[in-house]
């Protein structure tokens, strides 16, 4: 069982977000992560853009995995964002986006930073994981659901 508890917060997860496009996604990232991690926005904001910039982290299937190395982080940290309405996000297959799971990590994170985004692509491949994930209906279920709870608690 895939779970993310070690990188993700149930406070760095939003559900039902209305954004226009990827200016304002990824400005309501940099916000997150400056209130759960303690960055600072506009750098958050900026290093997403500036990776955005080399090629679209739209993944497909409506998913995007916006990630970027920040200075100052100690360790690999995400973001979720459920979008109320999905955005263009010039993916690989041209679908809009409405699942979003960024990456923040340490500069120097070079192995550890492609081993946290390999797993969470792997995760976003399963067509019924993104199913699940589209329906939750709260902040809380949603963190179940990435940290793995929602099996133990089933169980």
């Amino acid at each position: 069982m895939v779970h993310f508890d070690d990188i993700l917060t149930p406070e760095a997860l939003a559900t039902s977000v209305s954004v226009s496009g990827k200016k304002q996604l990824f400005q309501k990232l940099g916000d997150m992560a400056a209130t759960n991690y303690g960055l600072a926005a506009d750098v958050v904001f900026d290093r997403l853009t500036e990776r955005e910039r080399l090629g679209s982290t739209g993944f497909g299937g409506g998913v995007g995995i916006p990630h970027a190395k920040i200075p100052g982080l100690d360790r690999v940290c995400g973001l979720v964002i459920l979008l109320e309405s999905a955005i263009p996000f010039d993916a690989v297959d041209n679908a809009p986006v409405d699942v979003v799971f960024a990456l923040l990590s340490p500069l120097d994170s070079g192995a550890e930073h492609l081993k946290t985004l390999a797993r969470v692509s792997r995760y976003l491949r399963n067509d019924a994981q993104i199913a699940r994930l589209r329906g939750v209906g709260s902040r809380e279920a949603l963190f179940a659901l990435l940290s793995g709870n929602e099996a133990r608690d089933a169980a």
